[in-house]
């Protein structure tokens, strides 16, 4: 139907007879001439209609945006002063010369060229959303980074294995979508939160290398960089340790970026434990382009009167620790006031404040109201520790330890985006050495940090039991510019040592046995030291096309609420359908009562 697309024609064309066929993106009548910008995938093209083919020119006044068009035509200079140097056509036109109308469209829900549109509105027309260049840009990214990551492992020797969609139930975390069975009445299938369990598996059917782009369903709340359902390059690899996997990752990145992006990312990556992470960043995925840090000032607030700090930091789970924000002395009270209104967001019960107006007269120099609660070599600590210049402004967290670090970490990071204190660059960083597990104080139980299968850094199944608080996990995460792009870890290939890990959680050898049987058994027939690591592909590309949520990099995403405008999904069935799976209708509330 065509012998060119849109996007193509230069003046390396002129004086061709050309096909094209696309959407008509404007169209303008200028005094009897009628020109038309065409779109398809590579870009726009002008064509004029003029009155001398009156039958084609009476078509012509007829094109409206969005009608799909097949125009063939003649490729000549564009006039005199009228060449546009933006778009790669913008040295010709095309004289039509044969039109077409494939289709015609009803007013569009939206302009394309619209940057004011909802993103309710552009899901709900989400067909026509994705005709607009930048999301054109984006799905096309996405599938060469895909192409990209695929090239590398196979040239790696990694074999590409699928996993099941429908299989069982496991706690991995998160909460199972679940499919009702027909054949077995009363039984659920669950859609895989990860290929966790298989990948192992593989490990021990001697597969050696695998990866997968591998589809993952989380039945939990959402926020930017969540779906219900996403992708993930899962990576799995036998007889390796941890440097392996990093390194083979780390290469594969470098190789991603350098190609896609034209960017050379670091060799070696740093590496940064998680202890540390969180004592500098409050974050176990710190941003490294903000250079500001936290600075724990636990010892210098033990003897002080001012309770609100001394409590803390004389507490066992207490923490006191500062933020310096290099020209932060020129924020109003409002704005302070406004971020002490977001740190409550995580639990911070207040802000304390130093202002630095000149940090050379010492007491004198400084404004703040907490500032007669300190005597002067406890105010020289501060200004010491922090670096403090005149001109900056010191924000105190003081709270348990994950109050302080989540509400200063967060502070960090909207801080330094809205005095513009974050570097145009790529900072990637390994954070290793996690804890194993974590104890939930609310439910009085250990927690996995990353999941039951992840390899302690003991080996030893009892010293695991008796003291879990107390073993690093063979962890691993791959951050970039603040977000977890991967993780992985070396995984349990011992029997005994599993079970000790399962013990742990409260998952004793029954439920074990019950919820994961398989690979209890298939552990006691000759599995091998393995490990692996996942990427979020949703994640990566939001990152590297500059995206701000994954919404905008998957063609057909769900809302906040898990929806799809779309579609209207989820929906109703028939009676006959759920009667079929052993299920019935819930029957619409006719209460009057608020729920």
């Amino acid at each position: 139907m065509r012998t060119h697309y849109c996007g193509s024609v230069t003046a390396d064309n002129l004086d061709q007879q050309v096909t094209f066929c696309g959407w008509v993106h404007r169209r303008r009548d200028h005094g009897g001439v009628i020109f038309v910008d065409l779109r398809d995938h590579t870009g726009l093209v002008q064509v004029v209609f003029d009155p001398d083919r009156a039958e084609i020119f009476a078509l012509a006044e007829q094109l409206r945006n969005e009608f799909v068009l097949r125009v063939n035509g003649k490729v000549r200079h564009r006039p005199e002063g009228t060449v546009n140097p933006d778009m790669a056509t913008g040295e010709v036109e095309v004289l039509g010369q044969g039109l077409e109308i494939l289709n015609r469209s009803e007013t569009p829900p939206f302009q394309l060229d619209d940057t004011d549109v909802s993103e309710e509105h552009r899901m709900r027309y989400r067909y026509v959303d994705l005709r607009r260049d930048e999301m054109q840009k984006r799905i096309r990214m996405r599938s060469a980074i895909i192409s990209r990551l695929r090239s590398f492992l196979d040239a790696e020797g990694f074999l590409d294995i699928e996993t099941p969609i429908l299989t069982r139930a496991t706690p991995e975390g998160a909460r199972d979508y679940l499919v009702p069975s027909r054949t077995h009445g009363g039984n659920f299938f669950a859609l895989p939160q990860s290929p966790q369990l298989f990948k192992q598996l593989l490990m021990m059917s001697g597969m050696d290398r695998y990866y997968q782009i591998a589809r993952c369903f989380r039945d939990e709340d959402l926020r930017a960089d969540r779906q219900p359902e996403f992708s993930q390059l899962d990576i799995e690899m036998a007889f390796v340790s941890e440097e392996d996997i990093m390194q083979m990752t780390e290469s594969m990145m470098r190789s991603l970026f350098r190609e896609q992006a034209g960017v050379e990312l670091p060799d070696p990556f740093p590496r940064m434990t998680y202890a540390e992470a969180m004592s500098r960043y409050g974050s176990d995925k710190p941003d490294l382009r903000v250079d500001m840090e936290l600075t724990d000032l636990s010892d210098a607030m033990k003897p002080v009167d001012f309770k609100v700090f001394s409590g803390p930091a004389n507490s066992d789970d207490g923490r006191v620790a500062a933020l310096c924000v290099p020209g932060g002395s020129r924020l109003s009270r409002k704005e302070i006031d406004d971020y002490t209104d977001y740190v409550s967001r995580y639990g911070a019960k207040g802000l304390a404040y130093i202002k630095c107006n000149d940090v050379a007269a010492g007491r004198e120099g400084l404004q703040s109201p907490i500032i007669k609660f300190f005597d002067d070599d406890v105010i020289e600590t501060i200004l010491t520790s922090t670096g403090a210049q005149t001109g900056d402004l010191i924000f105190f967290g003081a709270d348990t330890t994950d109050v302080v670090n989540d509400a200063l970490g967060a502070l960090r990071l909207s801080v330094a985006a809205d005095m513009n204190l974050i570097r145009d660059e790529w900072q990637p960083l390994w954070v290793i050495d996690f804890p194993m597990f974590e104890y939930d104080k609310r439910e009085k139980r250990w927690q996995a940090i990353h999941h039951p299968f992840t390899s302690p850094s003991t080996l030893e199944p009892e010293e695991l039991r008796n003291n879990p608080g107390a073993s690093l996990s063979r962890a691993y995460d791959m951050v970039l510019n603040g977000t977890e792009l991967g993780g992985g870890s070396i995984r349990i290939h011992d029997c005994d040592l599993q079970q000790a890990a399962l013990d742990v959680l409260g998952i004793g050898p029954e439920e074990a046995d019950e919820k994961f049987g398989f690979l209890l058994t298939a552990l006691k027939f000759g599995a091998p030291p393995h490990g692996g690591i996942a990427f979020g592909i949703d994640r990566l590309v939001m990152l590297m096309s500059g995206a701000d949520s994954i919404r905008d990099v998957m063609a057909f995403p769900k809302t906040q609420s898990a929806s799809c405008l779309l579609t209207g999904a989820p929906g109703q069935v028939g009676d006959k359908q759920l009667r079929e799976l052993s299920l019935r209708q819930r029957k619409p509330s006719t209460s009057t009562e608020p729920a």
